[in-house]
């Protein structure tokens, strides 16, 4: 027993002598100094992992100039001594470089403007834009290291004040096709006109017979509005024979006060109520632009919204992040907000929000109801849904359920890249505010993203194109209407946008759900995950019947008052007489 014991004692001596013979693992800063020293270039620490041990340890450093990644390594058994491993990163792309691409893609000449780089000078990501060089369009090129190969390009033409006749022939004005028949097409931004470039690239035939001359003003301040108004009324050879309309005022046009300008697809000559089933072009789009029955407008997009949540968080409350049994979790389809508000509990206890603020949840209550904010004696309505969002904004204020953001800020912004205070579980919405909002802010949080079918249908946003009934271009017309909206072979617009094919820089969805069931709609955003199949359910419970032409202005009476009431400004009655005060002000009820 006594030999055991002086063994015992022997062996714990000599553990007592390693450990006190052992180097402590070197700082970050240590490493630092060492990687640099290395590799005679700056860097900074991106993670770093320590054996509970002590036995061992790893840091990753990243090159101030983003080309370079570097894995140092420490072990305990060789405490002098740091090993290097490196691997090339993508390399952050010149200004000639991006001035290059762009003029390839547009195919003139353009001025810098000014430029960003992301945080901390990492050089992951960088923004650039450039005003062409006649001061017409305004392009905004992103790039990322997560995709070195590709740009990405975003443009708005500007629209210079005149006092000449609007009418007169422009060199300004873009004309497509060198044809004797003229169709002019309006639009409020370049997407329509960039689609006939594409078709006429597809169908010369086309470009041989006509001229599409393309007048482009924006929406800013409702001048795109008041111009085709005033053009379409005047009529003759300088009218618009087709013309684009958005969300925010599509009602006007299609079931309106301009409406009866609008030529119904029939008559055009476009089997429209067969290729509308065949196609499977969402139902909410379709109710939107019938007129008495008819359809006069259509859109290439599909905006039905879903829920887009982080799988992170998702696994870490719920246990699963697959998008089926998230579904179950938030009562996908119900038609109301009762497990939704069960799982925000359960997100809060976490320490998670479900959604960053009040503003998410607009949209989703707004774009539900089934009735509209007028009848037909123009008395106001405030339909269930509608109504419901006054204490769903409240209840995630007073129980702690958001972080109160407001939308399109850096509050909101921050919410979707993942940041040390980011704890945002999801955001509300269509494809297009994946593509062209959450992936430019996502950070690390690329790929942590699923989609959903949502509790409550909805959509948001979207363009529809109409046609004028005295056009006497009826026949291009429809060749072109018919390809933007109801084409659903591979040659076809719709199939083209899905696929990112048109160059928008992102797979979007669309009308037609044959044309998305089809096509390639995984996004490494969203773990590689075919959100296509979602989305495709979101439009099928999106609805537009409560639409009216008065929506943009009244929505904006409704949300104020919903504000106020959220936080504790004036009570519910209160913010309900108000809305109805303002509405009867502005439109003299």
């Amino acid at each position: 027993m006594k030999r055991i014991l002086a063994l015992v004692l022997c062996f714990a001596l000599l553990l007592s002598l390693v450990a006190c013979n052992r180097r402590a693992v070197p700082s970050s800063s240590d490493a630092k100094a060492a990687v640099q020293e290395e590799y005679d270039m700056k860097f900074k620490l991106d993670k770093e992992k320590i054996a509970k041990d002590e036995s061992e340890a790893t840091w990753i450093f990243i090159s101030k100039d983003g080309t370079l990644e570097v894995t140092v390594t420490w072990e305990a058994k060789h405490p002098d001594k740091f090993e290097f491993e490196d691997r090339d990163l993508a390399v952050f792309p010149s200004l000639d470089e991006v001035e290059e691409a762009l003029e390839d893609k547009y195919g003139m000449s353009f001025d810098f403007l000014s430029s960003y780089t992301s945080e901390d000078d990492d050089y992951s990501e960088g923004e650039w834009i450039f005003l062409s060089k006649d001061g017409t369009l305004e392009v905004t090129v992103t790039w990322n290291s997560k995709k070195p190969d590709k740009f990405n390009f975003t443009d708005r033409t500007i629209v210079k004040p005149t006092e000449t006749d609007p009418y007169d022939d422009d060199p300004d004005v873009p004309t497509y096709g060198r044809g004797s028949e003229v169709i002019n097409l309006w639009s409020f931004t370049n997407e329509i006109p960039n689609m006939v470039v594409k078709y006429i690239e597809l169908h010369p035939e086309f470009g041989e017979k006509y001229t599409v001359r393309c007048t482009i003003v924006a929406t800013d301040g409702g001048a795109y509005q008041q111009a085709l108004d005033q053009a379409i009324a005047a009529g003759g050879d300088k009218a618009p024979d087709m013309y684009a309309a958005e969300a925010a005022f599509i009602l006007k046009y299609a079931q309106g006060d301009m409406a009866p300008y609008a030529a119904t697809y029939k008559d055009l000559g476009i089997d429209v109520d067969s290729k509308i089933k065949s196609a499977e072009i969402a139902q909410y789009t379709v109710d939107i632009g019938t007129r008495d029955g008819e359809v006069v407008a259509l859109g290439y997009q599909a905006t039905g919204g879903a829920m887009i949540y982080r799988a992170s968080i998702a696994k870490n409350v719920f246990g699963t992040d697959d998008p089926s049994e998230i579904e179950k979790i938030f009562g996908a389809g119900t038609g109301n907000w009762d497990k939704f508000w069960d799982a925000a509990a359960k997100l809060k206890d976490k320490g998670y929000n479900v959604v960053a603020g009040g503003d998410d949840m607009w949209n989703v209550c707004e774009k539900a109801a089934t009735k509209a904010w007028l009848d037909k004696d123009n008395n106001i309505v405030i339909d269930p849904q509608r109504e419901a969002y006054l204490d769903i904004y409240k209840k995630l204020i007073d129980e702690g359920l958001s972080k109160d953001t407001g939308s399109w800020n850096e509050a909101w912004y921050a919410e979707m890249g993942g940041g040390a205070d980011a704890n945002t579980f999801c955001f509300f919405g269509p494809a297009w505010l994946i593509n062209y909002v959450m992936a430019g802010q996502a950070g690390n949080t690329w790929g942590d993203w699923r989609v959903c079918t949502p509790p409550v249908g909805f959509f948001w946003g979207g363009t529809w194109v109409l046609a004028n009934k005295d056009t006497d271009q009826a026949e291009g017309v429809a060749e072109l209407i018919e390809w933007i909206t109801l084409d659903t072979s591979e040659t076809g617009l719709q199939y083209l946008w899905a696929n990112d094919m048109m160059g928008h820089g992102a797979k979007d969805t669309v009308a037609s759900a044959v044309v998305m069931g089809k096509s390639d709609g995984t996004l490494d955003f969203c773990g590689y995950q075919n959100v296509f199949e979602k989305f495709i359910e979101g439009n099928k419970y999106a609805t537009g019947k409560a639409m009216t032409q008065y929506d943009e202005d009244i929505n904006n009476f409704f949300k104020d008052a919903a504000s106020k009431y959220a936080h504790g400004e004036i009570d519910k009655d209160a913010a309900i007489q108000m809305f109805k005060d303002n509405v009867s002000s502005a439109f003299a009820l």
